[in-house]
């Protein structure tokens, strides 16, 4: 990647809603530099979305939950998979996972723990035999938060 567009890529991490003047001011290039360049981060792929990182407590959810299993695999059961996580907009990520037996994880967040107990009894419904031998981490969103969930500490490690 051309240096000019990791420095532009760390600067959105910092902070996505900045103009573009204001970024072509720091970074020491012109407005139109930037512009050409976030369109090109953008068709190139490297940019996926524009977004935010609400406070989720404040949004009324009270659980994050990180859930490991293992599943079965077909090209059925990933296209099952893909159609049910995107239908549910309380999970946030969902991927395969290595170096464990478990093979598979989804990270959601949750109003309550009985929208959390719904969320994984319809896993079990819905994966049936394909989808066993679960582990759940449930992180309370309104307790102790050393360091809150946040990209832009990204931009701090390619920065050193």
């Amino acid at each position: 990647m051309k240096k000019i567009m990791m420095k532009l890529l760390l600067e959105f991490l910092k902070d996505s809603k900045r103009s573009d003047r204001e970024i072509a001011r720091i970074l020491g290039v012109s407005q139109p530099t930037i512009t050409r360049t976030r369109e090109r981060l953008v068709k190139e792929g490297v940019i996926k979305e524009f977004t935010v990182i609400p406070d989720f407590e404040k949004m009324g959810y009270e659980l994050m939950a990180i859930t490991s299993f293992k599943s079965k695999y077909s090209k059925e059961i990933a296209e099952k998979a893909v159609k049910w996580t995107m239908s549910r907009p309380n999970v946030l990520f969902a991927a395969n996972i290595t170096g464990t037996v478990k093979n598979g994880v989804v990270i959601s967040i949750h109003k309550n723990y009985s929208d959390y107990s719904r969320f994984i009894r319809d896993i079990r419904l819905e994966g049936g035999n394909d989808v066993k031998d679960w582990e759940t981490l449930l992180i309370t969103l309104g307790g102790f938060i050393p360091k809150p969930l946040s990209l832009k500490y990204l931009a701090e490690i390619e920065e050193t």
